[in-house]
């Protein structure tokens, strides 16, 4: 398969990335027992498809050793050059408190060697609590480290625009902010998206399939209980469901998108995350990947093939028009973490 040159980004000079971009946090737990022996072949499929480029985190279990594994494999049977087609971003989520230099460096230090490389592509880093500065600290260290050599580039996850900006401020340069964005969450567009857009900050989406609700498999369906979810994507992605205007409304949009779907040929998968790809600002949009359980490379690819119309965009907005205001609900992007 060969995506076409749509499906690239031009993150950086010397970062160039797929806009689908494969989420690690189904190999955390809490969305079936993922065999390592059967998760990394499974990441060579991905990457001769076109998806190159992954997403991950320090928390998100044996993440950053599957991705170690990987290059390993990678370069013992195709080269060390082969390394250079696939991107890896980590996360690091500390607990709130001190940030030394060694602290920092200890915990870079650690997801290098886990994901047997000499320099991170893209550390996005999050923070739980803004009452707590030292999160100023522990960016000027990364600075520090990314000069050295250690981190090529610095982004964040679930930051909002008040404090984005405040780091920029502080002279931190960010390529990046991972933010949950979807037809269900549209949040970014209130301020998030506009500020990234005067500061050539891209941002990454998370959340744009609501774990999987917004697919054929619940059109139709009877409300269903948080334990009829399976996984902890969809009972987390449900509640934003609640909050946004409930299991009818929600019935209402797939419907639409059925209609939208059907008429390009293509899945509500594939509408969800061409809506979001769309969004101004927007780089790319990670998809959750259930190493070795299942795959929809096939399908996902289709999100290339089409666009969305005008008739698309009304439909979509009469459904929104009924919904509720999750700005004002819950704030701006990451702010459900700081509640």
């Amino acid at each position: 398969m060969n995506l076409p040159a749509s499906s690239r980004l031009q993150l950086t000079p010397d970062l160039n990335v797929c806009r689908i971009l494969n989420g690690m946090w189904q190999v955390s737990g809490g969305h079936g027992s993922i065999d390592p022996q059967k998760a990394i072949p499974s990441m060579f499929d991905y990457i001769d498809a076109g998806f190159t480029t992954w997403d991950l985190a320090d928390h998100y279990g044996p993440a950053e050793d599957f991705v170690g594994a990987f290059r390993q494999q990678l370069a013992a049977t195709r080269g060390d050059d082969a390394l250079s087609q696939i991107q890896a971003f980590t996360k690091w989520v500390p607990r709130p408190g001190r940030m030394t230099r060694q602290v920092v460096e200890t915990n870079i230090d650690r997801s290098r060697q886990r994901m047997k490389t000499d320099c991170l592509d893209l550390l996005q880093f999050h923070w739980w609590d803004y009452r707590d500065s030292n999160y100023l600290d522990a960016l000027r260290h990364m600075s520090d480290l990314q000069t050295e050599g250690k981190i090529k580039h610095l982004a964040l996850t679930n930051f909002d625009t008040e404090h984005l900006q405040i780091i920029l401020d502080h002279g931190i340069p960010i390529v990046s902010n991972q933010v949950q964005y979807s037809l269900i969450d549209r949040r970014p567009a209130v301020s998030m998206a506009k500020f990234c857009q005067e500061h050539h900050i891209k941002l990454f989406a998370y959340g744009s399939l609501c774990g999987g609700l917004l697919s054929e498999n619940y059109l139709g369906q009877t409300e269903p209980g948080r334990w009829d979810l399976e996984t902890a994507s969809l009972r987390k992605y449900k509640q934003m469901i609640d909050a946004w205007g409930g299991w009818a409304l929600f019935q209402s949009l797939l419907s639409v998108l059925k209609t939208i779907a059907e008429k390009h040929g293509v899945s509500i998968a594939n509408v969800a995350v061409r809506y979001v790809l769309d969004q101004p600002a927007v780089g790319g949009v990670i998809v959750g990947t259930r190493l070795g359980l299942s795959q929809h490379i096939q399908d996902t690819a289709r999100v290339f093939e089409f666009a969305l119309d005008a008739d698309d965009h009304r439909s979509l907005e009469a459904i929104f028009n009924q919904s509720r205001d999750l700005y004002r609900l819950i704030g701006d992007c990451g702010d459900e973490y700081r509640r």
